[in-house]
């Protein structure tokens, strides 16, 4: 690429970026005719959320503000500075994936069914639970889907609500998309008994009554465990939705560090985050966000749900925050300072969490065994530190194998699982005192290679300080 191009791209970035973090602390008039702050809610989301829409989407720039217009010849892609080969995945209308790797799906399904010895599978999501039927078809399934499939046979999908029905046939490409008329259960049983169906494995979310309704005319036999071995290895076109979703996570970290200020609240700071990623098509998954003073600590793992809390100088500020690419997601995990330098802690927490980092993805290739990332995790105890979230999980469609906890706080579960190339791992050690008081959290997903890891975002790593550009 030539150098003038991607100048170009990275002034476009910083436009947007700057955009976005101008729109939410400018003031905004009251009624009265005297300035409100930043937190005036319908102004603060309209006027950043226009901007990210204008940045992805150029219609008709006579009619947008100047600032807007000098945005748009700049498209989703170069703003995220996509590579080329990443830029057709962003650019779909709506994101659906090869006939190639559905085909792959389909496959790796007949040979679960075969190997349970059942003749129809049911695939289920409900209230936004479970994403079996969106690996299978494409259709995330909303209130609820159930998908009957059997090798061989057009898969046949009864769907809530009626008004859903059109989107789901228009993703669900070669599915029979039926409205089951809020009595899906009684549908999808007239349609196995139509089939002949006798023994039916079901992945998903089936509730206990429906699961009894099946179970009085068939065999039923769960198979959620074989479906998550299927999704912890991923195909190279997962890898690169891996790869967008990372980009737009990576967004919203770069906005959150760059525009966080005093007087802010939490709530502001989970607002800008999303502005990042939102208008070029992302998707928002989690921004946990932990802030507290450094001199009096209080907060030793970013929190899942914001506060009005105000940030303040001398606060530290850190973030766990995934947004998605329609399912695939990344996760940045990065933490700053708020107009002052660190304390000598926080310099020591965000030292052991970094060599922690590189100690076990050192050890990251296929054949080790997990347990061996957890002995590569040791300096945080030897610095006389702990834990507090899971040091390493699975990901990539889900929270999988190996959920590993460090020395000093073990999972749930012992290891089991050995490491295999293409296999997606968060990285994410969260060392804190033993008091509980002060912490951080550093990492990244990354992807099991063939002779180690790779890194799946740009981010760079270090201890930012707000209102820094990365």
């Amino acid at each position: 690429m030539r150098r003038a191009e991607v100048a170009r791209r990275s002034v476009d970035r910083a436009r947007f970026v700057a955009t976005i973090i101008a729109k939410t602390l400018e003031p905004v008039p009251s009624h009265g005719g005297e300035h409100m702050d930043r937190r005036q809610f319908g102004k603060l989301v309209a006027g950043a959320g226009a901007t990210a829409a204008a940045a992805s989407e150029a219609t008709d720039a006579s009619s947008q503000p100047a600032a807007m217009q000098r945005m748009m010849p700049a498209a989703a892609s170069d703003i995220l500075n996509l590579p080329a080969e990443l830029r057709p995945i962003l650019e779909q209308v709506y994101p659906r994936f090869s006939d190639a790797e559905y085909k792959r799906r389909h496959d790796a399904l007949a040979r679960v069914m075969e190997s349970a010895g059942v003749d129809h599978l049911l695939v289920v999501s409900a209230q936004n639970v479970g994403n079996a039927t969106r690996w299978v078809t494409s259709w995330p399934g909303t209130t609820e889907a159930l998908l009957v499939f059997r090798p061989g046979e057009q898969m046949t999908m009864f769907v809530e609500y009626y008004n859903h029905v059109p989107l789901a046939r228009l993703l669900a490409r070669g599915v029979d998309v039926r409205w089951g008329e809020e009595k899906g259960v009684v549908k999808l049983g007239e349609e196995l008994a139509r089939r002949g169906a006798r023994r039916l494995g079901v992945i998903g979310p089936l509730s206990g009554s429906k699961w009894k309704a099946l179970e009085g005319k068939l065999e039923l036999t769960s198979l959620d465990g074989e479906y998550i071995k299927l999704r912890i290895d991923k195909s190279d076109e997962e890898i690169s939705w891996l790869r967008v979703g990372a980009v737009l996570s990576d967004a919203g970290m770069a906005a959150l560090i760059a525009g966080t200020r005093p007087g802010m609240t939490e709530h502001d700071l989970g607002n800008m985050i999303e502005r990042a990623y939102v208008g070029l098509g992302g998707a928002h998954v989690i921004h946990f966000i932990g802030t507290t003073p450094m001199q009096a600590p209080e907060v030793c793992v970013p929190r899942q749900f914001t506060s009005r809390r105000r940030i303040a100088a001398g606060d530290f500020v850190f973030c766990e925050l995934s947004a998605a690419w329609w399912d695939y997601s990344g996760q940045v995990l990065r933490g700053f300072t708020v107009e002052a330098e660190p304390t000598q802690l926080y310099r020591d927490l965000h030292a052991t969490a970094v060599a922690a980092f590189d100690s076990i993805t050192k050890a990251i290739r296929p054949g080790v065994h997990a347990r061996e990332l957890i002995e590569a995790s040791a300096v945080i105890e030897k610095n006389g530190f702990t834990t507090y979230d899971d040091l390493v999980h699975g990901y990539g469609g889900g929270y999988f194998a190996p959920i590993l906890g460090s020395k000093s706080r073990p999972a749930g579960h012992p290891p089991t699982l050995t490491l295999k190339e293409n296999m997606c791992m968060v990285v994410q050690p969260n060392v804190i005192t033993r008091d509980e008081k002060a912490g951080v959290q550093f990492g990244e997903l990354v992807r099991v290679t063939r002779t180690g890891f790779e890194s799946l975002h740009r981010t760079p790593h270090g201890m930012f300080k707000a209102g820094q550009t990365i």
